[in-house]
């Protein structure tokens, strides 16, 4: 378990990606997802309220919708949620009003009165930092939030938010949910990494699998068609990103796991405190589980290392 920093919240070292909620999982697949994550020891489920606007005819809380009737069908004390706010089109941006409006129709959907964590989900630079910093520690001066995150801000933007907060003695960002991973490496390593470590915040990276890329399922061309993500993964493909999957082959052949469970393993041995992935089907959770349990040796770490070097 990692402790979310400046509170007592423990979290199992993966968050459950709650965005096929409602898009390529229904509804009661999402609900077998939910209940094998938290049987096998999962604690916190990662959504947004703009999830899954992108899908024809959704306009966005379908994701926290499906949460919310999962959770009344069981003790809140179970399962820790994160959500986001500033991207779903009714609700877009991060103006007082807008947040404010946004987590109270969000708490209505998960039905709680409360989120563990509540990210900025993209920065809005029509908003003053120092006017953010204030609207979120509202949040949790009012008891909305328990703690707050910040994803998808420039450097200069994130450090004047953390700089103005501490300055100010408000609240700080617990939390910081970059894109990283074995195919995506540069910007988090160069630019956020030094940040979240200066700053003190944990770090939930997306997507943690490359859009399913890291799972091994993308071997060839043919694997990409008509795969709900095939597009999204492709891209990696093409930027060489097949030598990654070879290497965590390798390596997973070396200890009896799938390529999945290595890139998070890897993720883990970064220093990130709990990799973001989703999954569609139950079945495909146990390789994401089994992560935290995989200690990759010098060897394991240098070969993927060197393969992904050009990400």
């Amino acid at each position: 378990m990692t402790t979310l920093p400046g509170s007592s919240i423990e979290i199992f070292p993966l968050n459950l990606g709650g965005n096929p909620f409602g898009w390529t999982a229904d509804e009661k697949a999402s609900h077998e997802v939910l209940d094998a994550f938290v049987a096998a020891g999962g604690t916190l489920v990662d959504t947004a309220d703009s999830y899954s606007a992108w899908v024809d005819g959704h306009e966005g809380g379908e994701s926290e919708a499906i949460i919310g009737r999962w959770l009344a069908g069981r003790s809140r004390e179970d399962v820790l949620i994160a959500t986001k706010v500033g991207k779903k089109p009714s609700r877009d941006g991060l103006a007082q009003a807008t947040v404010d409006a946004a987590l109270d129709e969000s708490l209505e959907r998960l039905g709680t009165d409360v989120v563990d964590l509540y990210y900025a989900h993209f920065d809005d630079e029509s908003v003053a930092v120092e006017d953010q910093v204030r609207t979120f520690h509202g949040l949790v001066e009012d008891g909305r939030a328990r703690a707050i995150g910040l994803s998808n801000y420039s450097p200069e933007r994130l450090r004047a938010w953390c700089e103005f907060a501490r300055q100010e003695g408000l609240t700080m960002p617990a939390a910081l949910q970059p894109r990283y991973s074995l195919v995506s490496r540069e910007a988090y390593e160069r630019d956020y990494a030094p940040l979240a470590e200066e700053f003190g915040m944990a770090v939930f990276c997306y997507p943690a699998l490359a859009s399913g890329f890291l799972t091994g399922k993308y071997r060839s061309e043919a694997d990409f068609e008509g795969a709900a993500r095939g597009s999204a993964a492709k891209r990696y493909a093409d930027a060489g990103g097949l030598r990654v999957v070879d290497a965590q082959v390798r390596v997973g052949e070396r200890h009896g796991v799938e390529p999945a469970t290595v890139a998070l393993a890897w993720l883990l041995a970064r220093g990130v405190a709990a990799p973001i992935a989703s999954v569609s089907r139950a079945s495909q959770l146990p390789p994401l589980m089994a992560a935290p349990g995989l200690v990759l040796s010098e060897q394991d770490l240098a070969e993927l290392d060197e393969a992904s070097a050009g990400f």
